[in-house]
């Protein structure tokens, strides 16, 4: 193989990592750790996050946009999807989050990234 075509294949490589870089949406595999069982529904989570954004960044922090793809009710486990541009504001108000209904919580981020993760 020449050094040409090694060459070419390295460049190729490296803007298809760009490539999936570009991608305008991130997805948050989180999890919501309570001190006591609590259920929350899909309704009652989405709320708990928006609440959140609204108590750091006030009302236009509660306006930004997300979307709840994934939540189980049994392991508190959701995906969040939102705009790379919003990232840092939504995983700030969730690491923020203390209490719910007067029990102690925390949202632990599971993972992070521009495709949808394994469920």
């Amino acid at each position: 193989m020449s050094c040409g075509t090694e060459k070419k294949k390295a460049v190729d490589l490296h803007q298809g990592v760009l490539q999936k870089n570009l991608s305008p949406e991130r997805y948050l595999k989180i999890q919501l750790e309570l001190e006591e069982a609590v259920t929350l529904t899909e309704v009652e989570l989405r709320f708990f996050i928006i609440s959140g954004l609204r108590s750091l960044h006030g009302e236009v922090g509660a306006a930004l946009n997300f979307d709840l793809l994934e939540h189980s009710d049994v392991s508190n486990v959701a995906v969040l999807k939102v705009s790379k541009d919003d990232l840092v504001k939504l995983w700030s108000s969730l690491t923020l989050q203390g209490f719910y209904k007067n029990h102690r919580c925390a949202f632990r981020v599971l993972q992070v990234s521009s495709s949808p993760p394994d469920s």
